[in-house]
């Protein structure tokens, strides 16, 4: 059991729409991402969580408490930011601010100021008036000044700017250290790939795969591609046992798949041939996606 658990989680509104037999185990103190194109299920699985929605069959918990039956309780200690964001009809920002410290009873507002002076949020403009990045700073705002044991972030980084979005993935990585539980829904890899621990990935209400981000970052089977100055020398190194990809016999180029253990071996060996250039082809987590789902779609 995990922290936060969803065990053969259904919701089924017909017509392939909603989610079926989703089951993840969220560790506590772990970020964990959800990622899928639009329409794959991750708000109908947030809202189970929150306990907006009941699932027709499984069951999602949160330390050990049905989402459904506690679901008061769980938000005593859960802060949320759904993807559409519907402020009520408190004048300013700062009201708002200062009345979801009151009502959580956690948190502080130095901290919250704080929040807003680094997300450059004018926290005294009133709600109505706030463009639709004030507004979701607004909610960030809110969400990360209280404290609490779990996050859920429903595409919390949409309206924010590439500065922002930095500055977003910051308060994300604070929370971590302070041991907090993270549940991540986005379509912006660059901050899963920077925050995540686990990934799972969502296709048409079913997850299709999992990843850890470690184990991409860190793999220790690597990609090179090489140049070569001559055919000559290209020819005479395709003769090699080794894993080649991609030859380009026009440009003299070719790509190498090879285990960081036989790293020296290709070192040696390419001291005897004519090389224009020799690098590394990282991957990341948005090449790892789009394989993910490029396969998905080629099997079905």
């Amino acid at each position: 059991m995990g922290y936060i658990d969803l065990e053969n989680l259904t919701k089924d509104y017909g017509q392939n729409r909603g989610v079926f037999d989703i089951s993840l185990s969220i560790e506590q103190g772990e970020t964990f991402g959800l990622v899928g194109i639009n329409g794959a299920g991750k708000t109908t699985t947030i809202r189970q969580l929150m306990g907006f929605i009941k699932p027709d069959s499984g069951r999602a918990s949160i330390n050990g408490m049905d989402c459904q039956k506690s679901s008061a309780q769980i938000k005593r200690f859960v802060s949320y930011v759904p993807g559409e964001i519907n402020f009520p009809a408190d004048k300013t920002g700062e009201t708002f601010l200062k009345r979801q410290l009151e009502k959580a009873g956690r948190g502080s507002w130095e901290r919250c100021k704080e929040i807003c002076e680094r997300l450059q949020l004018d926290y005294t403009a009133g709600l109505k008036t706030m463009s639709k990045g004030m507004k979701q700073k607004t909610a960030l705002a809110a969400a990360f000044s209280l404290d609490s044991d779990v996050l859920i972030l429903d595409e919390p980084s949409t309206g924010l700017d590439p500065l922002m979005r930095d500055v977003f993935i910051d308060l994300i990585k604070e929370e971590k250290e302070m041991g907090h539980t993270i549940f991540l829904f986005s379509h912006i890899f660059e901050e899963i790939e920077q925050t995540c621990d686990r990934v799972a990935m969502i296709k048409d209400g079913r997850i299709i795969d999992q990843l850890v981000m470690e184990d991409l970052l860190h793999n220790k089977n690597k990609t090179y591609k090489l140049e070569f100055k001559t055919r000559e020398s290209l020819q005479q190194f395709q003769a090699l046992d080794y894993e080649l990809a991609d030859v380009n016999e026009d440009d003299l180029q070719v790509k190498v798949h090879i285990n960081d253990k036989d790293i020296n071996r290709l070192m040696d060996d390419l001291q005897h041939y004519d090389i224009l250039f020799f690098k590394e082809i990282k991957t990341n987590f948005e090449d790892y996606f789009t394989n993910v789902f490029k396969e998905e779609v080629t099997n079905v």
